[in-house]
């Protein structure tokens, strides 16, 4: 599962420590193709995200971000506007997700299990 939460608000980076280490591990390889940054950052003590829900039911998970100390304070306040958005940090996101999910795209193993369902393995 690949959450976009709060993109813009500076460079991108990933929730380290609750993503699964495989998605980070394919995140970095885009990053070096694209010769973009990415960074880990760990908000733990204050706040959550779409992806928890998926992470305690064992599905990999990653969530894709740009908060800092620095602009954590932005999130969910009276600052929380479309200004506080800086489009070239934006438009780098959203370059390196593309490159992001067309990495994952080729090296998901898609297989289907006896119901049907799409089982997934890196």
């Amino acid at each position: 599962m690949v959450n976009m939460d709060t993109p813009g608000l500076g460079e991108t980076d990933v929730w380290a420590n609750r993503a699964d280490p495989r998605l980070v591990q394919l995140m970095e390889l885009a990053a070096a193709a694209t010769s973009l940054l990415v960074s880990g950052m760990n908000v733990d003590q204050v706040g959550s995200t779409d992806s928890e829900s998926f992470r305690e039911k064992e599905i990999p998970a990653i969530a894709i971000e740009s908060l800092t100390s620095a602009t954590l304070p932005i999130r969910h306040s009276a600052q929380d506007r479309i200004e506080a958005i800086h489009k070239d940090e934006y438009y780098r996101t959203y370059r390196l997700a593309l490159v992001y999910l067309a990495v994952l795209d080729q090296r998901l193993d898609r297989r289907r299990d006896p119901d049907g369902l799409a089982a997934s393995s890196f």
